[in-house]
């Protein structure tokens, strides 16, 4: 019985696969991964919100004072929210491990800091 060729070349060439966590793969450039907020840039208007498809977030007070609320658990990371942001306090980083076997992580509540 002879060896495939194909056998005898995949047996000398370097796997493919990493070994993931240990191994991390290269992110390609524009992925969108959890959600970043400035809330020095945030005037609390509200379009984000209103914008959102998935109904991710939320505001909690009101203009300057408000919160914002992301619930990555219904966010589909389409970035509409970045796009409508007319003061860019908010994008999405390329940080894509937000796996988890708490649900209640997957809720994330954005502080103003303390004046």
């Amino acid at each position: 019985m002879a060896l495939e060729p194909e056998l005898l070349k995949s047996l000398s060439s370097k796997p493919v696969t990493l070994v993931y966590p240990f191994e991390r793969p290269e992110v390609p450039k524009g992925l969108r991964g959890e959600l970043k907020w400035d809330p020095e840039r945030c005037v609390g208007c509200g379009i984000c919100v209103r914008d959102c498809p998935a109904f991710a977030l939320e505001f909690v007070g009101e203009k300057e004072e408000a919160e914002l609320i992301w619930h990555a658990e219904r966010c589909i990371f389409c970035a509409q929210c970045a796009e409508s942001c007319p003061r860019d306090a908010i994008e999405l980083t390329q940080e894509f491990e937000l796996s988890t076997t708490n649900y209640s992580t997957l809720t994330i509540r954005f502080a103003r800091p303390k004046k």
